[in-house]
């Protein structure tokens, strides 16, 4: 590996990404932006609708990535079973759903007329 500091923190930020492509939710999460882009295209929505979707695709896979981390430390701090490990992980998950159910509405709004 390159001894240069950027590329080792584009290399570990590739390897993060290979980790998170076997998570089936990211996977799900992935299927989604997929068909948002593919409308986006398909009713050519304007720029400001673009960077809605583009936010919105950005936000969820982002926080699906820190919620994958955080469940890992969790999991690696706390094997057994520990209510309090359970809510660190549902309230990180909790945040995930929040910003899919807020980019749903968005994607719902931006559409809509479309349809």
């Amino acid at each position: 590996m390159a001894k240069n500091p950027l590329y080792k923190s584009f290399y570990y930020a590739f390897k993060g990404f290979a980790f998170i492509w076997r998570e089936r939710n990211f996977k799900l999460h992935v299927l989604s932006a997929s068909l948002a882009l593919i409308l986006g295209f398909y009713f050519s929505v304007t720029k400001i609708e673009w960077m809605a979707i583009l936010l919105c695709i950005g936000g969820v896979m982002s926080l699906e990535i820190v919620n994958t981390a955080i469940e890992n430390i969790v999991n690696k701090i706390s094997p057994e079973y520990n209510e309090t490990a359970g809510k660190i992980k549902d309230l990180s998950a909790a945040a995930v759903l929040v910003f899919s159910i807020a980019s749903f509405i968005i994607g719902c709004i931006i559409f809509w007329p479309y349809l």
